[in-house]
């Protein structure tokens, strides 16, 4: 799923690869999914961007963003983006498929739900848009601790659940699920753990953990459970995931602990992370 660093990672990438490509035709929904979410008719998608040019590809939180001539293409949470080469095959099944008129092409697919957004500036209103390009993000120089506290200090949640606090209700907008769980494991915090249990230590580890686990994932190349824009895995190799639980915890050689919580696997070391 798209996260902080990998959207990161994907827009540099774009930038340095599809800015200047004349878009030759668009096609969407070419195999329909359930839930791949589009803005408005994803037939009308050709109709904006075919004939334009790409000048701009940035990141805010999880979400990527490419403009031609003041259109607007927005790709969120579980779309994965590839580049085709001329020559190079395309995916058989996809819900995008830009094609360039030097014979490259860019794809989407969607995993288990994603959304890709087509609209002029001013006609579509997102709120998870309009926050994560408002608030800082936490690779940011103004996300520091005193806005981090600040944010700990609100009365209403004090009750919850570090990893509700940190992956819910666009608090930190691109800190989901997947990114969570080497954060807490790093500060030594359990994700059940309140986060009105915390003393004032613990919220600055937890701080620096934050900023130092998605500064090191995004400078890495996103993370080893997801690909970037030529297929390729991330460099940054997670410790609490699907894809070394077996292999046990990196500091004490404990048994990792996987179980369902609030929508999503947590993963944590008993014995390091204490509830």
């Amino acid at each position: 799923m798209l996260e902080l660093p990998e959207a990161c990672v994907l827009a540099d990438q774009l930038r340095q690869i599809i800015l200047g490509r004349k878009i030759r035709t668009v096609r969407m929904n070419q195999s329909p999914h359930k839930f791949a979410f589009y803005t408005g008719d994803p037939e009308s998608y050709q109709e904006k961007l075919a004939g334009k040019e790409f000048d701009k590809a940035k990141s805010y939180c999880g979400m990527v963003e490419l403009e031609a001539e003041h259109i607007r293409l927005v790709f969120s949470d579980g779309v994965n983006l590839r580049f085709h080469d001329q020559g190079s095959p395309r995916p058989a099944k996809h819900q995008m498929l830009i094609e360039f008129e030097d014979g490259s092409a860019l794809s989407g697919s969607v995993q288990m739900y994603g959304f890709l957004s087509c609209f002029k500036e001013g006609e579509y209103e997102n709120p998870y848009r309009d926050v994560a390009q408002l608030k800082p993000s936490p690779l940011a120089e103004d996300f520091d601790e005193s806005y981090f506290n600040e944010l700990m200090s609100v009365d209403t949640v004090q009750k919850l659940s570090l990893k509700a606090f940190l992956a819910t209700e666009q608090r930190i907008p691109g800190l989901g699920n997947g990114v969570l769980q080497d954060i807490l494991w790093a500060a030594k915090l359990n994700p059940r753990r309140k986060l009105s249990t915390l003393g004032e230590v613990e919220k600055g580890n937890l701080f620096r953990s934050l900023k130092e686990r998605l500064g090191l994932m995004a400078s890495l190349g996103g993370r080893d459970t997801e690909k970037d824009l030529f297929g390729m895995i991330g460099g940054y190799r997670t410790q609490m995931s699907n894809l070394h639980i077996s292999e046990g915890c990196p500091v004490c050689g404990g048994e990792i602990t996987q179980e369902a919580y609030l929508g999503g696997s947590v993963y944590y070391c008993p014995s390091c992370q204490k509830l």
